[in-house]
């Protein structure tokens, strides 16, 4: 039975999926701590899996309630929009924690180190190798990500679906050559504070370079569903927006930690 209203905001319904994504994500963090201390990764992968259906579910009710339902308003959208904004800021700082700690440690390295940067026996990754490739990667995704968006606002979904596809692919290659620069690693995270402060930066950011091929992926799957128009479409817009922060954040690791730390 629908329900008239006099406003246009909305009221979500009762879900279980806030309560089921909490206890994913307590499963997989604990699961986190016994394969850490136990070398058993079997609660791990069980919270892992917890996860991902409940975000696949999670995921197909907010669509059915912006495409099917007609549940995101303007007022909603633009409260969507200021959320994430603020969660782009909040990731901003997160990053910049690591930043700090990189700095702090390289430009005045203690004597528990040698007073050197990069400590003795640790060899840098050379910046123009992987490195550079994989910038270059990010940020032609950057430019297919933005094609994609304008074809939407045209309503060319044709060009659309195949810029995104392209954006998917350029993701999904360049976590599978950062994958294979960790495996040719001669330093690990262990090995005195540049491992730690290098993996830290850059496997956070592998991580969410990850996370936002998954939203793009979706968006890709939404398309092919129609689920967008040239009016509305701030799912796709957002996990652009995600995009694009993730590029801005690999160009300040390159310069940064990749060029100037080595």
């Amino acid at each position: 039975m629908m329900v008239k209203k006099n406003h246009s905001f909305h009221l979500v319904d009762l879900s279980p999926w806030p309560l089921m994504a909490s206890l994913g994500a307590l499963i997989l963090t604990t699961g986190m701590v016994k394969w850490f201390h136990m070398y058993d990764m079997s609660l791990m992968m069980n919270g892992l899996m917890l996860t991902a259906a409940v975000s696949v579910q999670w995921w197909r009710d907010i669509s059915r309630e912006s495409t099917f339902q007609g549940l995101h308003t303007f007022k909603v959208l633009t409260g969507m929009k200021w959320g994430m904004i603020l969660f782009i800021v909040s990731e901003v700082f997160f990053f910049v924690s690591f930043f700090w700690s990189f700095f702090h440690s390289s430009l005045s390295p203690t004597n528990e180190i040698g007073m050197l940067w990069p400590p003795m026996g640790v060899y840098p990754f050379n910046p123009f190798q992987i490195p550079l490739l994989n910038t270059i990667i990010l940020l032609s995704s950057g430019v297919t990500v933005t094609w994609a968006h304008h074809s939407i606002i045209e309503n060319n979904m044709s060009q659309a679906k195949s810029s995104l596809l392209i954006t998917v692919i350029l993701g999904v290659y360049f976590s599978f050559l950062q994958s294979l620069e960790y495996i040719e690693a001669n330093f690990s995270i262990s090995d005195a504070v540049y491992g730690s402060t290098f993996f830290m930066a850059t496997g956070f950011h592998g991580l969410h370079v990850i996370i936002g091929t998954t939203f793009l992926l979706v968006c890709l799957m939404r398309m092919l569903e129609a689920h967008f128009s040239s009016q509305h479409h701030f799912g796709f817009e957002a996990a652009a927006w995600y995009w694009h922060f993730v590029d801005v954040v690999w160009l300040f690791l390159y310069i940064n930690i990749y060029w100037w730390g080595s």
